[in-house]
């Protein structure tokens, strides 16, 4: 069963009396494919890029009118790919269409396709937050990777995204990747908290069917050393901490003052909405959305995803409706991932259930385990639960129930 983070349940009040309130715009193109990366993205040529751009502009003109959105995310591939004629194209429909003004505007961003000009041209038009997908800054784990930018382009682009005008940008980085000390660990965490960023993402390297990496350490090129990687991560969030970060999410820290909500400022809104459950549209190839109890792909293909919406139909080719009991089971493990837990009243609001009557044993085992904490008015995850916040997911999940 998919378990895709953040699509809403039948619990959610009034959902088709009210806008939805998060849009994702997938763009697939890359450079190149990295070796780790499992999502559909492909080389961008000239035409096709164009004839997505129309694409997107026509499925953005479908879903308008269900959109009042507080926070719009470009993700890839790579958004900086398009060229700023495309993006004003984009730009310009987004306008029209009355989605250009989110209180939260987040775009993509390889350090390899940044220029002045189109960091100029999205901050001018609205954009808000740039999430930069540095990974490493240590040259020969970049090319492990596959990446197509080199470390002093991270330092650059990031000095043009400042020069633009930015002032909420995030850094994104790896672990654990084959090759890495924890030395090399601890250098990159020094430079990129050096940079002064106001968030920081950092994921542990998955190992995804039908990419590069996973063919290598099938082969026994490699180990994976989970020790390690614990160590590592356990060096992340000590790291960040002492930098002032808070830690909100297993892999995500942000700065700036903590409001009433117990979140600090300048933490990813977009990605808030996903882990508590709430409604979003997503449009481009192979996006995948919830609205109206319905989970919904778009097809992973971007010349038929072309094809459809130039027939102006929505390229849409799965839809899945999930039973009201597993669906509020997905967003309990999902809200778990963030340090502050589920609020209990806020769990029923959001799912119509009770997490401490539908999900009493396991919470209880996570508590005799050392993963769990049982408070008055809400269940965490410790910090050693978070670790394992995945193995966490899998435990709460109820497929077959309705």
């Amino acid at each position: 069963m998919s378990t895709t983070p953040g699509t809403p349940t039948h619990g959610e009040p009034g959902w088709s009396a009210r806008p939805v309130r998060h849009l994702y715009v997938h763009v697939p193109f890359c450079a190149s494919k990295c070796e780790y990366c499992a999502f559909y993205s492909e080389a961008s040529e000239g035409e096709l890029v164009n004839r997505y751009v129309r694409a997107l502009i026509t499925e953005l003109g479908i879903v308008a009118n269900e959109l009042a959105p507080e926070t719009v995310f470009f993700g890839g591939g790579t958004p900086t790919l398009l060229n700023c004629r495309q993006w004003e194209q984009v730009l310009d429909a987004l306008h029209r269409l009355g989605l250009d003004r989110p209180a939260e505007w987040t775009v993509e961003c390889n350090p390899a396709t940044l220029s002045l000009d189109k960091a100029r041209l999205l901050r001018e038009r609205g954009v808000n937050r740039v999430s930069m997908g540095v990974q490493s800054l240590d040259e020969d784990l970049l090319d492990r990777l596959g990446r197509v930018h080199s470390r002093d382009m991270a330092f650059r682009s990031y000095d043009i995204l400042r020069q633009a005008g930015f002032d909420n940008v995030n850094l994104d980085l790896m672990f654990a990747i084959p090759g890495q000390s924890l030395e090399t660990w601890q250098r990159t965490l020094t430079e990129a908290l050096a940079m002064q960023s106001e968030h920081l993402s950092s994921y542990e390297v998955i190992y995804e069917e039908d990419t590069p990496l996973y063919v290598q350490l099938k082969a026994g090129r490699f180990d994976v050393d989970e020790d390690l990687a614990c160590e590592m991560y356990d060096l992340l969030v000590s790291t960040a901490r002492d930098r002032g970060f808070q830690q909100y999410e297993v892999a995500n820290f942000a700065s700036g003052a903590v409001g009433a909500d117990g979140l600090a400022s300048r933490v990813c809104r977009h990605n808030v909405a996903y882990w508590r459950g709430r409604s979003f549209h997503a449009v481009g190839p192979s996006a995948s959305g919830f609205v109206g109890g319905v989970r919904t792909r778009n097809r992973a293909n971007t010349r038929l995803y072309c094809d459809t919406l130039e027939q102006g139909e929505r390229a849409i080719d799965q839809r899945d409706e999930l039973p009201p009991l597993a669906r509020a089971a997905e967003i309990a493990g999902f809200g778990l991932r963030m340090n502050l837990g589920w609020p209990f009243a806020d769990f029923v609001a959001a799912t119509g259930f009770d997490l401490r009557e539908e999900w009493g044993d396991d919470l209880r085992w996570l508590v005799d385990q050392g993963w769990g904490e049982l408070l008055s008015d809400r269940f965490r995850l410790t910090d050693t639960g978070l670790r394992f916040a995945d193995q966490v997911i899998e435990r709460l999940l109820r497929p077959e129930q309705s």
